[in-house]
């Protein structure tokens, strides 16, 4: 059954459920403050036995509140806060979210929170789809322009470069880089930068993790080695509405009837307006 609000019941148990344990919170916090980390690396600090630790993240995982992705023989996790968002939307988004979200601001600020290391961002959803049309929904420069608003354009080898360009004839790629490991229809990881940039840290890095399930995929979109706080807000906007516009194409054969980045169109505009001075 599900809830008002989008939220099934059974899913929104799962998430109280795992967020009634203050362990759990606690996990959940320090994914907050660093994500992409280890099991060993949540459990130091917090007086935790590796076993326990196991077993309150698989409750996170159940609850999709975490998502682990593999790296060699490392498990990273990575904190999913879409099941947080819904339970929102439903019981304080229609209520009073303008006076709360002041409120929260105020908070963040007298608390003087800060990031720390480089801002990383992970995205999961849940789309009804094989791996094969997935695969090539990211790599098909005609596809990636109908619901992206530009094409990606590579022969998908690693090693090889991509472009994000722009379908307005300019031939202006917004977003360049390089293909780091291509392994359809299951893996894709890419270098993700502005033309020309030069990062202290080195280039950002997207992955985009497909995962079979009868017959839907599980997409893990994972954006790593962000610049800054800018860049994680930039890209926090931009991942759901294209993924969003993506899941619509896979499962209707057409996009949303508006683009969902036309809600944050300061942002973008901000974006073309840099490249277009270059």
């Amino acid at each position: 059954m599900t809830e008002a609000g989008g939220t099934d019941r059974a899913g929104a148990d799962r998430v109280f459920k795992a967020l009634a344990d203050s362990t759990r919170r606690q996990l959940l916090d320090r994914l907050r403050e660093r994500d992409g980390q280890t099991l060993g690396e949540l459990c130091a600090g917090l007086a935790m036995a590796r076993q326990s630790g196991s077993q309150h993240l698989a409750v996170l995982e159940a609850a999709n509140l975490v998502s682990a992705v593999r790296r060699g023989r490392e498990k990273l996790h990575y904190l999913n806060p879409v099941p947080i968002h819904e339970i929102q939307e439903r019981w304080i988004g229609r209520f009073d979210r303008p006076r709360l979200a002041a409120l929260g601001a105020l908070k963040r600020q007298a608390e003087g929170h800060e990031m720390t290391g480089q801002p990383s961002y992970v995205y999961v959803t849940y789309i009804h789809s094989t791996p094969e049309r997935a695969w090539h929904a990211l790599t098909d420069a005609d596809l990636t322009a109908a619901y992206w608003g530009h094409s990606n354009i590579s022969d998908w080898r690693e090693g090889s470069a991509w472009e994000h360009r722009r379908v307005d004839g300019s031939g202006i790629a917004d977003v360049v880089g390089t293909v780091l490991t291509s392994e359809p229809p299951r893996l894709l990881v890419i270098t993700f930068d502005e033309p020309g940039a030069e990062p202290p840290n080195g280039p950002s890095r997207v992955t985009f993790l497909i995962e079979p399930y009868h017959e839907i995929v599980r997409l893990t979109v994972t954006h790593e080695n962000l610049a800054d706080d800018k860049a994680l807000e930039a890209i926090s906007a931009g991942w759901p509405a294209v993924l969003a516009n993506l899941k619509s194409l896979l499962e209707t054969d057409r996009p949303l009837p508006r683009a969902p980045w036309e809600m944050h169109a300061e942002l973008r505009a901000e974006q073309l307006a840099r490249h277009d001075s270059h």
